[in-house]
């Protein structure tokens, strides 16, 4: 489903190249395994308490809504421009994590179909649940690699004007997808 993720990768791919999406993917597979070791110990039935998808919905909510207006504070003094520096590189693993953190339906995906399969390939032993999630992440590092390829070879025909458009549309779904997140959190709490 297209979502929080897919905003970062394609703003960082825009700035950083096609490395982009295989380094949030290193995050998004790191939370994904620590979340798999989680459900198969024990952490299934926390996923069904609704205060869980609520505290998930406001804190995820808050968190697209800051980098939102980061990327907003920096639209005017946005260039196309690779960036190279190591220490930059690091940062997107952790955004990786943060990411898929912050946006309730990876939870809600993880709470309903993930266990789903996580049960079901478990019956299979651990290696089924072994190569249930190898499967899974090599899809997840395809995509997000042909979307950060394409953007970070795309970006060469991109005016600066061009790429400020870009990141203003990403900065913009953020904000949609961070006022969905809270609105359905307050509509939990009143309902």
């Amino acid at each position: 489903m297209p979502g929080t993720l897919l905003t970062v990768t394609i703003s960082e791919s825009s700035r950083r190249g096609f490395i982009a999406g295989p380094l949030l993917m290193v995050g998004h597979s790191i939370l994904e395994l620590g979340l798999v070791f989680a459900l198969l110990f024990g952490l299934a039935p926390l996923f069904e308490q609704q205060a869980f998808f609520v505290v998930i919905s406001l804190v995820g909510g808050s968190i697209l809504l800051w980098m939102a207006a980061g990327m907003l504070r920096a639209l005017p003094s946005l260039t196309i421009a690779w960036e190279t520096r190591q220490a930059n590189r690091g940062n997107l693993v952790l955004t990786g994590i943060l990411m898929s953190l912050a946006n309730p339906y990876w939870i809600i995906w993880w709470a309903t179909i993930g266990i789903g399969y996580i049960f079901k390939s478990k019956q299979a032993g651990l290696w089924g649940v072994f190569f249930f999630f190898i499967g899974h992440i090599l899809a997840d590092f395809a995509w997000y690699t042909v979307v950060s390829t394409a953007v970070g070879k795309g970006r060469t025909f991109f005016s600066d004007r061009i790429y400020r458009g870009v990141i203003g549309a990403c900065a913009a779904a953020l904000v949609i997808f961070a006022c969905l997140f809270i609105y359905k959190a307050i509509q939990t709490i009143v309902v």
